[in-house]
């Protein structure tokens, strides 16, 4: 296929990450690179899977040091947007700055972690800040209290976004009060939900497949759904690569209309991409 121009889109991945293994590391992270996972490879993932764009999601083995995903945004501005991972106590100047290298959201990775300190009066007013910014907030948590940790970061006006199906066990099923409950905050305008890393909830085809079908109903016609990459599938490595999670979407996403909206009309509004450079 051959690699799209910057001007034209083609379609947005948006979740993937770099990174290099002499890097700073954060304390207490979970995992340590053992590879590097440059910008260069990246791209060069999506020119071969015909795709215009890419979203950086900043790792949290980084921690809050954004300056290696920040660096490689200021290079390919036409092409990337970035999610960073902030302190409750960042200051306006330094979200200006992250804005200007074409950061347009935060992650809060909660894996293994107590949501309570992110409801603090500092962190709902980021939130707000963000929200008034037209950014959004991204989150990593599994499914059985996700919706207790989304539902208040809504009600502070910013768009939420839920990583990897919002990690269900296999699909999304109503059955299930966790499940059910975040399908239920689909009646938000401000909850969109990744559709990624089925790997990570041991999910195969049919079991997305449900789980889409499920989140189509609650969303209507696929709206607020993205797609992304997970590139390079930390953990599952040995499990996946760029392409077959490509192959996997165009599986779950047969119908050129629906691909369409999930690929780029979805994530163009949501991370600020234009359709011409």
């Amino acid at each position: 296929m051959t690699p799209p121009t910057s001007a034209a889109l083609t379609g947005i991945d948006t979740h993937a990450h770099i990174f290099e293994r002499d890097l700073p590391l954060a304390a207490g992270r979970r995992y340590s690179p053992e590879y590097d996972a440059r910008v260069e490879q990246y791209l060069a993932h999506l020119d071969r899977s015909g795709l215009s764009h890419g979203v950086l999601v900043q790792p949290s083995f980084l921690g809050t040091d954004n300056r290696y995903m920040v660096e490689a945004l200021s290079r390919h501005p036409a092409r990337l947007r970035g999610t960073a991972v902030v302190e409750s106590d960042i200051d306006g100047a330094a979200l200006d700055t992250l804005e200007e290298a074409g950061v347009v959201g935060i992650r809060l990775n909660l894996i293994g972690k107590s949501p309570q300190a992110y409801l603090s009066a500092q962190w709902q007013a980021l939130f707000a800040e963000l929200g008034r910014r037209g950014w959004s907030v991204e989150v990593q948590r599994g499914i059985d209290d996700i919706a207790q940790v989304v539902r208040p970061i809504l009600a502070s006006g910013v768009a939420v976004v839920v990583d990897h199906f919002g990690l269900p066990s296999g699909e999304l099923d109503p059955a299930r009060g966790g499940d059910r409950a975040l399908l239920e905050l689909a009646a938000s305008e401000d909850l969109w939900v990744k559709l990624s890393a089925p790997y990570r909830s041991k999910a195969g085809l049919a079991q997305a497949q449900a789980s889409l079908s499920r989140l189509r109903e609650a969303f209507g016609h696929s709206e607020r759904l993205v797609w992304g990459s997970d590139w390079p599938h930390t953990r599952f490595e040995a499990q996946t690569d760029y392409a077959a999670q490509v192959a996997f979407m165009e599986a779950l996403l047969p119908q050129a209309e629906e691909r369409q909206r999930v690929l780029c009309d979805n994530p163009a509004r949501l991370f600020k991409i234009e359709r011409s450079a």
